[in-house]
Formats: C-alpha cells, structure tokens, sequence
C-alpha cells in the first residue's frame, strides 16, 4: 500500500484562531507525553509558551531528564523532530513546536546569539567573512535570526550535510 506524499507548507502563527493553537498544543502534548511513556524519566511537567518566533514551545521539566538531552543535545533534536512530524500529520499543515528540556535550549540560543555577535563584530571589524562551525538547521536558524536586523552584516548557509554551517559577511 502506497500512500500520496504531499508538500506540507506551513500556516502563519499569527494567521490561526486561539481555538486552532490550542488544538496544536494538545495534539504535540499529547505526542510527547506518548513518546515520553518510552523513556524512564519518571513524572514530568510540560509548559507550553508562545517563542519570539511564534513558535509553540514545550518545556519538560523533572528529575534526571538528561537522558532526554543526549550528547550534545541529539536526543533532543531527534524528540523535536519526532514530535514536529507527528504533529504535521495530525493538523495537516506545518507549524514550528519546538520541544526543549528545563531550558536547555533557551541556554544553547544565548550561547548561540553571542556566538553570532560575536562573528558581526569580528566579520565587520576586519572586514572579512567568518565562517562558523557547523551547525544544525535550528543552530543555523538562530544565528540568522539574530543577525537579520544588523546592518554591518549578512548570513548564509554553505556546506553540505553534516557540514552545513553559517557564513557572517561584513557588508
């Protein structure tokens, strides 16, 4: 049995009804509490808050969670992306839910954000492109957020793969 795959665009956020957001947030909640059932990390709490982007952000706290960080944060981002794509094939269209773990990635965007700062500075001052370690798409992501409104510089993605990485060009 073959089933149609379809291009799934994504909805403008700020396009949606409360109605549709809370419907969003139960379908990706109840997701990860399922996904969470595999994991022996015992009785968690998930806060759901509104992102600078956005984006619906779902924030598990509890005891002993860095099984669900991994290294490096890959566990995460594999969560993340397992409960994205669950939540686009119940609602039907794509809508950013980002999955983090007692802030972690709140922290990573910090350290991300000074990195990007500091690549501006250093790309405007010498003049020179600096390019940056490679990073994954939601890595990449930050850095161009964070740089989209400074003037001295631009952002983009080179590489292929796992080598994929952020360029900062002094204008």
């Amino acid at each position: 049995m073959s089933e149609e795959v379809k291009e799934v665009e994504p909805k403008d956020p700020a396009n949606l009804t409360d109605e549709e957001v809370d419907r969003i947030a139960d379908v990706a909640i109840d997701t990860l509490r399922d996904i969470l059932k595999h994991f022996n990390v015992g009785d968690v709490t998930i806060d759901e808050y509104e992102g600078d982007e956005g984006e619906l952000i779902l924030d598990i706290t509890g005891d002993d969670l860095a099984v669900l960080i991994g290294r490096h944060g890959k566990t995460l981002e594999s969560l993340q992306f397992l409960v994205s794509a669950i939540v686009v094939r119940e609602i039907g269209f794509r809508y950013p839910v980002v999955v983090d773990v007692e802030g972690y990635k709140s922290r990573q965007r910090q350290k991300l954000e000074s990195i990007a700062l500091s690549a501006a500075d250093r790309a405007a001052r010498q003049g020179r492109n600096v390019k940056l370690h490679p990073m994954t798409p939601y890595e990449r992501r930050i850095v161009h957020i964070a740089l989209r409104e400074d003037p001295r510089v631009t952002t983009a993605s080179e590489g292929e793969g796992p080598n994929r990485h952020v360029v900062v060009s002094p204008n």
